[in-house]
Protein backbone atom coordinates (compact mmCIF):
# COMPACT_ATOMS: atom_id res chain seq x y z
CA UNK A 1 0.00 0.00 0.00
CA UNK A 2 1.21 3.87 -0.43
CA UNK A 3 -0.69 7.09 -0.05
CA UNK A 4 -2.57 9.00 -2.54
CA UNK A 5 0.11 12.05 -2.38
CA UNK A 6 2.71 9.33 -3.64
CA UNK A 7 1.17 8.93 -6.81
CA UNK A 8 -0.94 12.19 -7.04
CA UNK A 9 -0.66 15.45 -6.80
CA UNK A 10 -3.01 16.66 -4.38
CA UNK A 11 -4.46 20.17 -5.64
CA UNK A 12 -7.63 22.49 -4.40
CA UNK A 13 -9.53 23.13 -7.68
CA UNK A 14 -10.54 26.28 -9.06
CA UNK A 15 -13.48 27.44 -5.98
CA UNK A 16 -16.46 29.08 -8.35
CA UNK A 17 -19.56 29.37 -7.18
CA UNK A 18 -22.39 28.17 -9.44
CA UNK A 19 -24.34 31.09 -8.72
CA UNK A 20 -21.99 34.00 -9.91
CA UNK A 21 -21.20 31.69 -13.47
CA UNK A 22 -23.46 31.95 -16.70
CA UNK A 23 -24.81 28.49 -17.28
CA UNK A 24 -25.25 27.23 -20.62
CA UNK A 25 -25.41 24.10 -22.68
CA UNK A 26 -23.52 21.06 -22.78
CA UNK A 27 -22.86 21.75 -26.13
CA UNK A 28 -21.09 25.23 -25.57
CA UNK A 29 -20.30 24.92 -22.23
CA UNK A 30 -17.52 23.75 -19.50
CA UNK A 31 -18.46 20.96 -17.14
CA UNK A 32 -18.65 22.48 -13.25
CA UNK A 33 -18.31 19.77 -10.83
CA UNK A 34 -19.25 19.80 -7.27
CA UNK A 35 -19.53 17.84 -4.06
CA UNK A 36 -22.84 15.48 -5.43
CA UNK A 37 -22.16 12.10 -5.51
CA UNK A 38 -24.29 11.78 -9.03
CA UNK A 39 -23.67 12.14 -12.97
CA UNK A 40 -20.19 12.08 -12.42
CA UNK A 41 -20.07 15.35 -10.09
CA UNK A 42 -21.36 17.52 -12.87
CA UNK A 43 -23.90 19.65 -12.12
CA UNK A 44 -24.20 22.25 -15.08
CA UNK A 45 -22.10 23.44 -17.67
CA UNK A 46 -21.29 26.95 -17.62
CA UNK A 47 -19.15 29.78 -20.37
CA UNK A 48 -15.78 29.26 -20.02
CA UNK A 49 -13.56 31.97 -18.64
CA UNK A 50 -10.54 32.45 -20.31
CA UNK A 51 -9.12 34.25 -17.51
CA UNK A 52 -9.50 31.64 -15.66
CA UNK A 53 -7.43 28.31 -16.03
CA UNK A 54 -9.73 25.32 -15.31
CA UNK A 55 -9.22 21.81 -13.62
CA UNK A 56 -6.82 20.11 -16.20
CA UNK A 57 -8.21 17.05 -18.07
CA UNK A 58 -7.21 13.05 -17.35
CA UNK A 59 -7.65 13.80 -13.77
CA UNK A 60 -9.86 12.95 -10.66
CA UNK A 61 -12.15 14.87 -8.87
CA UNK A 62 -12.65 14.24 -5.41
CA UNK A 63 -14.72 15.81 -2.91
CA UNK A 64 -13.37 16.89 0.39
CA UNK A 65 -17.00 17.35 2.40
CA UNK A 66 -20.61 17.64 1.31
CA UNK A 67 -20.39 13.97 -0.67
CA UNK A 68 -17.55 13.25 1.41
CA UNK A 69 -14.74 11.41 -1.02
CA UNK A 70 -17.16 10.94 -4.35
CA UNK A 71 -14.73 10.75 -6.59
CA UNK A 72 -14.64 10.91 -10.17
CA UNK A 73 -12.46 10.70 -13.63
CA UNK A 74 -12.54 13.67 -15.46
CA UNK A 75 -11.82 13.52 -19.18
CA UNK A 76 -11.67 17.01 -20.07
CA UNK A 77 -10.73 20.23 -18.37
CA UNK A 78 -13.41 21.72 -15.96
CA UNK A 79 -14.22 24.38 -13.41
CA UNK A 80 -15.42 22.91 -9.96
CA UNK A 81 -16.89 24.32 -6.60
CA UNK A 82 -15.75 24.92 -3.10
CA UNK A 83 -14.10 21.94 -1.68
CA UNK A 84 -13.33 19.93 -4.49
CA UNK A 85 -9.95 18.57 -4.88
CA UNK A 86 -8.29 17.13 -7.95
CA UNK A 87 -5.99 14.54 -8.41
CA UNK A 88 -2.81 14.76 -10.99
CA UNK A 89 -1.03 11.34 -11.81
CA UNK A 90 2.68 12.02 -10.84
CA UNK A 91 3.06 9.03 -13.46
CA UNK A 92 1.72 8.20 -16.74
CA UNK A 93 -1.68 6.49 -15.75
CA UNK A 94 -4.34 4.92 -18.16
CA UNK A 95 -7.88 5.71 -18.12
CA UNK A 96 -8.68 2.14 -16.29
CA UNK A 97 -6.02 2.98 -13.80
CA UNK A 98 -7.52 6.15 -13.17
CA UNK A 99 -10.74 4.62 -12.45
CA UNK A 100 -9.81 1.81 -10.42
CA UNK A 101 -8.70 4.57 -8.22
CA UNK A 102 -11.89 6.14 -7.86
CA UNK A 103 -13.37 3.10 -7.02
CA UNK A 104 -10.29 2.92 -4.34
CA UNK A 105 -10.98 6.07 -2.69
CA UNK A 106 -14.71 5.53 -3.12
CA UNK A 107 -14.15 2.60 -0.86
CA UNK A 108 -13.49 4.68 1.71
CA UNK A 109 -16.25 6.96 2.13
CA UNK A 110 -17.85 4.96 4.95
CA UNK A 111 -14.72 6.80 7.10
CA UNK A 112 -16.19 10.25 6.46
CA UNK A 113 -19.49 12.20 6.80
CA UNK A 114 -20.54 16.09 7.32
CA UNK A 115 -18.50 16.14 10.63
CA UNK A 116 -15.75 14.45 9.41
CA UNK A 117 -14.59 16.05 6.25
CA UNK A 118 -11.28 14.55 3.97
CA UNK A 119 -9.95 17.85 3.79
CA UNK A 120 -6.95 17.47 5.43
CA UNK A 121 -6.50 13.89 5.32
CA UNK A 122 -7.09 13.06 1.52
CA UNK A 123 -3.26 12.88 0.42
CA UNK A 124 -2.78 10.23 3.30
CA UNK A 125 -5.27 7.73 2.71
CA UNK A 126 -3.84 3.97 1.07
CA UNK A 127 -4.51 2.83 -2.04
CA UNK A 128 -2.87 -0.09 -3.84
CA UNK A 129 0.23 0.72 -5.89
CA UNK A 130 0.21 0.57 -9.68
CA UNK A 131 1.67 -3.07 -9.68
CA UNK A 132 -1.15 -3.84 -7.70
CA UNK A 133 -3.91 -3.35 -9.82
CA UNK A 134 -5.46 -6.53 -10.77
CA UNK A 135 -4.94 -7.02 -14.51
CA UNK A 136 -8.63 -8.14 -15.22
CA UNK A 137 -9.88 -4.64 -14.40
CA UNK A 138 -7.18 -3.24 -17.09
CA UNK A 139 -8.40 -5.36 -19.78
CA UNK A 140 -11.64 -4.11 -19.68
CA UNK A 141 -11.44 -1.65 -23.10
CA UNK A 142 -12.74 1.76 -23.35
CA UNK A 143 -14.47 3.89 -24.62
CA UNK A 144 -17.73 1.83 -24.46
CA UNK A 145 -20.06 3.92 -27.05
CA UNK A 146 -21.76 1.94 -29.56
CA UNK A 147 -19.45 2.82 -32.64
CA UNK A 148 -22.59 3.40 -34.95
CA UNK A 149 -24.29 5.63 -32.32
CA UNK A 150 -21.77 7.64 -30.42
CA UNK A 151 -21.86 10.78 -33.25
CA UNK A 152 -25.50 11.43 -32.94
CA UNK A 153 -27.03 13.92 -31.00
CA UNK A 154 -30.09 13.04 -29.41
CA UNK A 155 -32.50 15.65 -28.17
CA UNK A 156 -34.87 13.87 -25.24
CA UNK A 157 -37.54 16.30 -25.76
CA UNK A 158 -39.85 15.87 -22.63
CA UNK A 159 -42.40 18.17 -23.75
CA UNK A 160 -43.79 15.71 -26.16
CA UNK A 161 -43.39 12.77 -24.12
CA UNK A 162 -46.79 10.72 -23.20
CA UNK A 163 -48.30 9.29 -19.72
CA UNK A 164 -48.66 5.50 -20.32
CA UNK A 165 -49.76 3.03 -17.50
CA UNK A 166 -47.80 0.93 -16.43
CA UNK A 167 -50.41 -1.85 -16.59
CA UNK A 168 -50.45 -1.23 -20.05
CA UNK A 169 -46.67 -3.23 -20.11
CA UNK A 170 -46.67 -5.14 -17.64
CA UNK A 171 -48.07 -7.71 -15.13
CA UNK A 172 -46.48 -7.75 -11.86
CA UNK A 173 -45.52 -11.32 -9.88
CA UNK A 174 -44.52 -11.34 -6.48
CA UNK A 175 -41.34 -13.41 -5.45
CA UNK A 176 -41.09 -16.14 -2.92
CA UNK A 177 -39.99 -16.12 0.80
CA UNK A 178 -36.82 -18.37 0.75
CA UNK A 179 -36.37 -19.95 4.35
CA UNK A 180 -32.49 -21.35 5.25
CA UNK A 181 -33.02 -24.98 4.33
CA UNK A 182 -33.95 -24.19 0.82
CA UNK A 183 -30.65 -23.22 -0.07
CA UNK A 184 -28.67 -25.97 -1.03
CA UNK A 185 -25.07 -25.91 -0.80
CA UNK A 186 -22.63 -25.96 -3.72
CA UNK A 187 -22.42 -24.20 -7.03
CA UNK A 188 -23.63 -21.21 -5.62
CA UNK A 189 -24.05 -19.00 -8.72
CA UNK A 190 -27.84 -17.96 -9.07
CA UNK A 191 -28.25 -14.30 -7.90
CA UNK A 192 -30.88 -14.03 -4.74
CA UNK A 193 -32.79 -10.07 -5.49
CA UNK A 194 -33.73 -8.94 -2.63
CA UNK A 195 -35.16 -5.25 -1.38
CA UNK A 196 -32.12 -2.60 -1.38
CA UNK A 197 -30.86 0.19 -2.72
CA UNK A 198 -27.10 -1.61 -3.99
CA UNK A 199 -25.56 -3.56 -5.95
CA UNK A 200 -28.36 -4.55 -8.70
CA UNK A 201 -30.72 -5.66 -5.68
CA UNK A 202 -28.19 -8.86 -5.05
CA UNK A 203 -28.12 -9.73 -1.83
CA UNK A 204 -26.16 -13.35 -2.79
CA UNK A 205 -25.79 -16.32 -4.41
CA UNK A 206 -27.26 -19.48 -4.19
CA UNK A 207 -28.00 -22.80 -5.64
CA UNK A 208 -31.43 -24.17 -5.96
CA UNK A 209 -30.96 -27.36 -7.63
CA UNK A 210 -33.35 -29.22 -6.22
CA UNK A 211 -36.10 -27.00 -6.09
CA UNK A 212 -36.00 -25.53 -9.41
CA UNK A 213 -39.03 -27.09 -10.80
CA UNK A 214 -40.87 -25.74 -7.58
CA UNK A 215 -39.55 -21.78 -7.28
CA UNK A 216 -40.08 -18.91 -9.62
CA UNK A 217 -37.20 -18.14 -11.73
CA UNK A 218 -37.13 -15.02 -13.70
CA UNK A 219 -34.64 -13.85 -16.56
CA UNK A 220 -34.20 -10.51 -18.91
CA UNK A 221 -36.66 -8.30 -16.29
CA UNK A 222 -36.89 -5.41 -14.37
CA UNK A 223 -37.38 -6.02 -10.92
CA UNK A 224 -39.02 -3.33 -8.27
CA UNK A 225 -38.57 -4.20 -4.24
CA UNK A 226 -40.88 -2.80 -1.58
CA UNK A 227 -39.42 0.59 -1.30
CA UNK A 228 -39.47 1.00 -5.48
CA UNK A 229 -35.75 0.39 -5.88
CA UNK A 230 -35.66 -0.46 -9.38
CA UNK A 231 -32.91 -2.89 -11.36
CA UNK A 232 -32.92 -4.43 -14.57
CA UNK A 233 -31.61 -8.04 -14.10
CA UNK A 234 -30.16 -9.73 -17.49
CA UNK A 235 -29.42 -12.68 -15.79
CA UNK A 236 -31.03 -15.56 -14.55
CA UNK A 237 -32.74 -14.81 -10.92
CA UNK A 238 -34.72 -15.88 -7.56
CA UNK A 239 -35.93 -12.97 -5.89
CA UNK A 240 -38.02 -12.91 -2.47
CA UNK A 241 -41.35 -11.89 -1.60
CA UNK A 242 -39.94 -8.08 -0.86
CA UNK A 243 -39.49 -8.05 -4.80
CA UNK A 244 -41.23 -7.76 -7.44
CA UNK A 245 -40.71 -8.72 -11.53
CA UNK A 246 -42.20 -6.80 -14.52
CA UNK A 247 -43.45 -9.64 -17.11
CA UNK A 248 -43.91 -7.75 -20.29
CA UNK A 249 -47.39 -8.59 -21.70
CA UNK A 250 -47.22 -10.54 -24.86
CA UNK A 251 -47.73 -7.85 -27.63
CA UNK A 252 -44.77 -6.01 -25.98
CA UNK A 253 -42.30 -8.97 -25.49
CA UNK A 254 -40.46 -7.90 -28.87
CA UNK A 255 -40.35 -4.13 -27.76
CA UNK A 256 -38.31 -4.74 -24.45
CA UNK A 257 -34.95 -5.81 -25.22
CA UNK A 258 -31.55 -4.96 -22.95
CA UNK A 259 -31.65 -1.15 -24.25
CA UNK A 260 -35.12 -0.61 -23.54
CA UNK A 261 -35.41 -1.98 -20.39
CA UNK A 262 -32.48 0.30 -18.93
CA UNK A 263 -34.42 2.89 -20.43
CA UNK A 264 -37.18 2.45 -18.52
CA UNK A 265 -35.44 1.43 -15.10
CA UNK A 266 -34.23 5.33 -15.40
CA UNK A 267 -37.66 6.26 -15.75
CA UNK A 268 -39.16 4.41 -13.07
CA UNK A 269 -36.27 5.22 -10.67
CA UNK A 270 -38.11 8.48 -10.41
CA UNK A 271 -40.94 7.30 -8.26
CA UNK A 272 -38.66 6.18 -5.48
CA UNK A 273 -39.78 9.40 -3.60
CA UNK A 274 -43.31 8.29 -3.54
CA UNK A 275 -42.36 5.03 -1.16
CA UNK A 276 -40.61 4.59 2.33
CA UNK A 277 -41.13 2.17 5.30
CA UNK A 278 -44.58 3.48 6.43
CA UNK A 279 -45.35 3.35 2.39
CA UNK A 280 -44.68 0.47 0.51
CA UNK A 281 -45.08 -0.72 -2.99
CA UNK A 282 -47.21 -3.35 -2.95
CA UNK A 283 -48.94 -5.03 -5.91
CA UNK A 284 -52.25 -3.47 -5.21
CA UNK A 285 -50.67 -0.10 -6.03
CA UNK A 286 -49.53 -1.42 -9.57
CA UNK A 287 -52.32 -0.72 -11.51
CA UNK A 288 -52.44 3.04 -10.08
CA UNK A 289 -48.59 3.81 -10.93
CA UNK A 290 -48.08 5.82 -14.00
CA UNK A 291 -44.77 7.03 -16.30
CA UNK A 292 -43.90 9.38 -19.02
CA UNK A 293 -42.11 7.92 -22.05
CA UNK A 294 -41.42 9.12 -25.59
CA UNK A 295 -44.27 8.84 -27.99
CA UNK A 296 -44.29 8.38 -31.31
CA UNK A 297 -46.93 10.48 -33.49
CA UNK A 298 -49.30 7.84 -33.39
CA UNK A 299 -49.05 7.79 -29.75
CA UNK A 300 -47.49 4.72 -28.46
CA UNK A 301 -44.33 4.15 -27.05
CA UNK A 302 -41.41 4.74 -29.52
CA UNK A 303 -39.69 1.68 -28.52
CA UNK A 304 -36.57 2.85 -31.49
CA UNK A 305 -35.99 5.96 -29.96
CA UNK A 306 -35.73 4.91 -26.04
CA UNK A 307 -32.99 2.04 -27.24
CA UNK A 308 -31.46 4.53 -29.69
CA UNK A 309 -30.62 7.51 -26.78
CA UNK A 310 -29.28 4.42 -24.84
CA UNK A 311 -26.95 3.01 -27.06
CA UNK A 312 -25.51 6.79 -27.25
CA UNK A 313 -25.00 6.42 -23.83
CA UNK A 314 -21.04 5.97 -22.26
CA UNK A 315 -20.26 2.72 -22.02
CA UNK A 316 -23.46 1.46 -23.74
CA UNK A 317 -20.96 -0.95 -25.59
CA UNK A 318 -20.49 -3.48 -22.87
CA UNK A 319 -24.55 -3.64 -21.89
Amino acid sequence: MIKVKDLFEVVYGVNLELVHCIQTDKKNGIPFVSRTSKNNGVVAYIEEDYDLIPNPAHTISVAGSGSVLSSFYQEKPYYSGRDLYYLKPKVELSVMQMLYYCMILQANKYRYNYGRQANKTLKNIGIPDVSAIPKAFLEIKTPFYDANMKEQEINLEIHTWRIFSLDQFFTLQKGERLTQPDRIQGDENLPLITASSENNGVADYISLEEFEENKKMFENKITIDMFFNVFYQPNRYFSDDNVHTLIPKNEYKENLNTYTSLFLVGILRKLHYRYAYGRQFRLSRFPYEKIKLPATPEGTPDWDFMEKYIKTLRYSKVI
